[in-house]
């Protein structure tokens, strides 16, 4: 086999992406949301809402789960559906005054939570990391797409059938 050379980032990615997460959903969680839910209600804090298509976009949440997300939301009373002035057959998703209080307590504690981790980078080392995880996104979005070859797909595919 093969050992590529991005492996090892690959791999250092991976693990920074799940410590982000156990530090971040921790705290999330104690805050009584889930973090699609948190990621929802802080999108849409102070601003006037957004279409799905928008939400979806920011949140990277997939559509079915967005709707589902929403739909228990909007049971709680933190956000609403109104129809697009622009567009109706378009529904814009807005906090409702529950949700912006909401967002005010839980950002905010989620910022200084977060602090906790990040807060003694330096600037010139947040700015390095940004433009080094820019530069690797647009390595992702840039390169061609692949179709697995044949002999990929048909093993896939049998060990699903159970062959």
């Amino acid at each position: 086999m093969q050992h590529e050379p991005f492996l090892p980032m690959l791999r250092e990615l991976a693990r920074c992406y799940q410590a982000f997460e156990a530090h971040s959903g921790g705290h999330i969680r104690a805050l009584g949301l889930t973090p699609a839910q948190f990621d929802i209600v802080a999108t849409l804090g102070n601003t006037p809402g957004m279409n799905f298509k928008e939400l979806g976009e920011k949140t990277l949440i997939t559509k079915g789960t967005l709707t589902g997300v929403v739909d228990r939301l909007e049971a709680q009373r933190l956000v609403r559906r109104s129809a697009s002035p622009e567009d109706g057959r378009s529904m814009i998703v807005s906090l409702t005054p529950a949700g912006a209080r909401l967002f005010d307590k839980t950002f905010a504690a989620h910022l200084g939570h977060l602090r906790l981790a990040l807060g003694g980078l330096s600037a010139a080392q947040l700015q390095r990391f940004e433009t080094t995880l820019r530069s690797l996104r647009g390595a992702f979005e840039s390169a061609p797409i692949a179709e697995p070859s044949p002999a990929v797909a048909g093993r896939s595919k049998n060990r699903r059938s159970g062959e």
